[in-house]
């Protein structure tokens, strides 16, 4: 399978059925399908920068083993979950794996410095004829 535009196989990806949590009678209480999904970053066929960006995260679904831990409970049939935990890993390893844009530094237009200080100048008006009479002629 594809993830984050690299291949892995379907063996470095862990799925165990466990009941979900919450309201549903019954059928809750008989049917497994909630979904824990774990992969190890450490063991996966990743490249090595990807696993190093990985582990870097600071996110609360990486154990400290360096194993992301996703559960998915939506959906009432097991099958979907299982998609949903999928697209989740995708979505979380692309994120982590995306180089950072690099900040330019820029500097205010002087047409943004001067209608800052006009606007500057209005409001110092404006709070000057709040106060009295006696203190304006000071």
């Amino acid at each position: 399978m594809k993830l984050a535009g690299y291949e892995i196989s379907e063996s470095e990806v862990e799925f165990s059925p466990i009941r979900a949590s919450g309201p549903g009678g019954q059928h809750v209480n008989k049917v497994s399908s909630a979904v824990h999904l774990r992969f190890d970053i450490n063991a996966s066929s990743l490249p090595d920068h990807c696993k190093q960006k990985l582990l870097a995260v600071n996110d609360q679904r990486i154990s400290s083993d360096g194993i992301v831990i996703i559960k998915a409970r939506q959906y009432r049939s097991q099958e979907k979950n299982r998609a949903e935990a999928l697209s989740r890993l995708d979505d979380f390893l692309s994120r982590a794996v995306k180089p950072v844009k690099p900040r330019r530094i820029t500097r205010p237009s002087k047409a943004s410095r001067m209608k800052r200080m006009d606007k500057k100048k209005i409001r110092g008006r404006v709070k000057n004829l709040r106060g009295s009479k006696n203190l304006q002629d000071m």
